[in-house]
């Protein structure tokens, strides 16, 4: 008995090989389904902890800070106050200064900030990671430090120089150095949506000679704070708001409104969303496919089981048999899974680069990744097939090599649309076979409706985008340019802007950083004060329609307001954080609805008047000629009380770019998956019909069918299931859609549930070629068909 086991072991291995042949197109199918599955958890996980784990590593090992604290001017001296604050582990004070760039070859503004950096060593916060150079010298105070996104997009290197317009006075900066910094990962202006390397750029000089350049000698105007770790932000913020407000400190923030930060930690989120919602799809599918393509073998090889288990294999042996024919099937699907994982992870993290500067970001899947993704799928595969093989395993030798007796279907519940005279002869087969195996038909129609339903949710990211976008760009913010004022100036200043040639409209924006709080919930906020009817930047509501600030009244973006617990004709206290610092009730008029950042906004004269400061504006929004740009440009380069200038149009333009370069290659990733899913479910839908029904077929084939109406009442079932599907996958995409908005939806961007019809046309029409390209490599076997020697085969 103890030699008879290995060969017995042998001879049932060789079967395996054997059917795993007989079946290779069926399994592959299964197998590829289960890759999907898959590469997107290792892909989402291991991009997820590739990112947290580089973030980590780069903060700690560059001091990133974990509180900033702006303000006017305030003495150097403070110093020592701030660093005996309880729960401070470092400080460092520095002058950061809104900035003008003038770099050679490119005709529009460049804005930025200078950051100054201590004049020896490097600071005790936001340290320097240099990539090549030195810092700025003592002795050389026109030495600067320049971030290396920005230089990379201007190839600007060592010993160039960049002229720079800073607090109304012209440097010409001569670059020492070139450098990555843990505050600009995500490089990106105030304000903007998406960071473009070419417009916003960063520099760090001398202490000496900033504070010197913007009239800051022996002061600072922000402070950036490391905490110990047990300390509270919020009793820190405190402590340094109390400290610095008679300098004029519109109030201290944590890494959470840290702009780069934020953009990095809304990534981060929606890896997370990703990793948990999708995988189990994936793997959902391939347990179905796999219980039933081993249901539908097993009943295939019905007398083989009984010969088997005539010959003397016990349940345990066949069990084990049918179990290392999934366990194969599965293998090869992890195998093909985890090396796509890996090789999409690695095209990933080169995309995230681009837009990510980190000074290494490597994927890497953790070991207990690949761990839980095997265990998940090994569960999925083998629990899907472990009914399948328990009805294997009980099954009585006599009864198993006993043909199954005809199904009596006539009794069964729908039988009666199978008589119908509209159908013919061959619909009606189609009919009664969905009616013989209806659960069959329902884990089909179930399999089909899941790969449509993730297309149209994906799909609908595109639809949700594309609304964001023109929501923003052409409706909320129509200008060209946004210009902002070194400070607050006369209106008379305004007017000067809108003079300028080339300028076909203009409107005057006042903004005052401000603290709004409903009961105990608090929110800092720039307040925007708009003129009567603006139409260059207003607020919109859901139908894209204005919504404009009456009299006295708050106007607040959805978010904002959900954040307050607040509402029309709800009360807010608004404590100003600069000038004067007033602190009055102001009603809520209205909530508008925005897709990026918050705002509150309110009427221009009520601003100023709340202010006590007379008509005075921060900025200008312009709408310009093309024609005359340039020397508007170069005008606007060399303005002294010019601080920043956005252009609305290019952003809009870069923004696109990076959706067609990240979004656009996730979402073919994710259309080839669900495309998968699709074939996975209708080839072997079609494939063990085809296996079950040969001698059927061949019968019809003798009795004078053509190969037409025997490949129509094969493949006729499957399109009827999968039309069936279709309304099914739109409505499950749908509800897929509404929570990947909500879940994927940050303080940065707030994605809005769109679905276009197009997108449900799209979804269909991919579902509908993969299940007539599975059907045509099926339909290529029936006119192969050997019909003597299938009709010789018993059941």
């Amino acid at each position: 008995m103890v030699m008879r086991l290995p060969s017995r072991m042998r001879a049932l291995d060789r079967k395996l090989v054997r059917d795993l042949w007989a079946m290779k197109t069926q399994a592959l199918a299964i197998a590829l389904v289960i890759a999907a599955g898959v590469s997107v958890h290792l892909l989402a996980t291991g991009m997820l902890s590739s990112l947290e784990e580089t973030r980590r590593a780069y903060y700690e090992r560059y001091l990133f800070a974990d509180v900033w604290a702006p303000t006017v001017r305030a003495p150097q001296a403070l110093i020592d106050s701030i660093r005996a604050i309880d729960g401070v582990q470092a400080a460092e004070t520095r002058v950061r200064i809104g900035a003008l760039f003038d770099v050679e070859g490119m005709e529009e503004p460049a804005t930025g900030e200078v950051i100054s950096l201590p004049d020896q060593g490097q600071p005790a916060v936001n340290r320097l990671h240099l990539v090549r150079g030195r810092a700025p010298r003592p002795d050389r105070p026109e030495e600067a430090v320049v971030l290396q996104a920005f230089a990379d997009a201007h190839e600007l290197d060592v010993g160039d120089v960049v002229p720079a317009t800073i607090y109304g006075g012209r440097l010409d900066l001569v670059i020492s150095g070139v450098a990555l910094s843990p505050e600009h990962v995500y490089a990106i202006a105030p304000g903007q949506m998406v960071p473009d390397e070419r417009l916003f750029g960063v520099m760090w000089m001398g202490r000496r000679a900033l504070a010197r350049a913007v009239k800051q000698d022996g002061a600072f105007n922000e402070a950036v704070v490391r905490l110990s770790r047990d300390a509270s932000e919020a009793a820190v913020i405190a402590r340094l708001d109390r400290l610095l407000e008679p300098y004029g400190a519109p109030g201290a923030y944590g890494r959470s409104e840290q702009i780069s930060d934020a953009f990095v930690s809304s990534e981060i989120d929606q890896l997370s969303t990703m990793s948990v919602v999708l995988p189990p799809v994936f793997l959902a599918v391939a347990a179905f496919l796999v219980n039933v393509v081993i249901a539908r073998l097993i009943a295939v090889q019905r007398a083989g089981v009984g010969l088997m288990k005539a010959f003397g294999y016990s349940n345990l042996e066949v069990t084990a048999h049918y179990l290392k024919l999934v366990a194969a099937i599965g293998a090869g699907g992890l195998a093909l899974g985890a090396g796509a994982g890996v090789w999409l992870g690695r095209m990933m993290a080169e995309l995230y680069a681009a837009y990510y500067r980190f000074p290494f970001l490597v994927f890497q899947a953790h070991p207990a990744d690949y761990a839980v993704v095997t265990g998940v799928a090994a569960v999925a595969i083998l629990g899907g097939a472990a009914f399948a093989v328990r009805r294997a395993a009980a099954l009585n030798p006599a009864e198993a090599m006993t043909p199954t007796p005809p199904p009596d279907y006539s009794k069964a519940a729908g039988a009666g649309v199978t008589k119908l005279a509209v159908f013919d002869q061959q619909s009606r087969m189609i009919l009664r076979q969905i009616v013989r195996w209806p659960w069959r038909a329902a884990f089909t129609v179930a399999g089909i409706a899941a790969s449509g339903g993730l297309l149209v949710a994906t799909l609908a990211a595109i639809d949700g985008m594309n609304v964001m976008i023109d929501s923003s760009f052409n409706v909320a913010n129509r200008h060209d340019i946004a210009v902002t004022f070194v400070e607050a100036r006369p209106q008379r200043a305004f007017f000067s802007l809108a003079r300028e040639p080339g300028v076909l409209a203009a409107e005057p924006f006042r903004a005052a950083s401000a603290r709004l709080r409903h009961g105990h919930r608090e929110e800092r906020v720039a307040i925007v004060g708009a003129p009567l009817d603006a139409k260059l930047s207003r607020m919109i509501d859901a139908q894209n329609r204005p919504v404009y600030p009456p009299p006295g009244g708050l106007l607040l973006s959805s978010d904002l307001a959900e954040k307050l617990q607040a509402g029309p004709g709800d009360v807010l206290t608004v404590e100003i954080t600069e000038g004067r610092r007033p602190v009055v009730e102001l009603p809520i008029a209205a909530v508008s609805t925005s897709y990026v950042g918050s705002g509150a906004q309110m009427r221009l004269e009520d601003l100023n008047r709340l202010l006590r400061e007379g008509p005075v504006v921060s900025g200008a929004y312009l709408t310009v000629d093309e024609s005359g740009v340039e020397g508007l440009y170069t005008r606007l380069k060399r303005a002294p009380a010019v601080a920043g200038v956005a252009l609305q149009s290019l952003a809009g333009e870069r923004l696109a770019e990076m959706l067609d370069q990240s979004l656009g290659a996730a979402i073919g990733v994710y259309i080839f998956f669900a495309g998968l899913i699709t074939l996975g479910v209708a080839y072997n839908t079609v494939r063990i019909s085809f296996a079950e029904r040969q001698r059927e077929l061949a019968t019809l084939r003798v009795l004078g069918f053509s190969r037409a109406d025997v490949s129509y009442i094969l493949l006729g079932e499957v399109a009827l299931l999968t039309l069936a599907a279709l309304p099914l996958g739109a409505a499950a995409g749908a509800g897929l859609a509404w929570y990947l908005a909500h879940a994927m939806s940050s303080e940065m961007f707030r994605l809005p549930f769109v679905i276009a019809p197009a997108t449900f046309g799209v979804a269909g029409v991919v579902v509908l070629a993969v299940t007539a390209g599975s059907s045509l490599l099926v339909r290529r076997q029936i006119d192969r068909l050997d019909l003597p020697a299938t009709l010789k085969t018993g059941e």
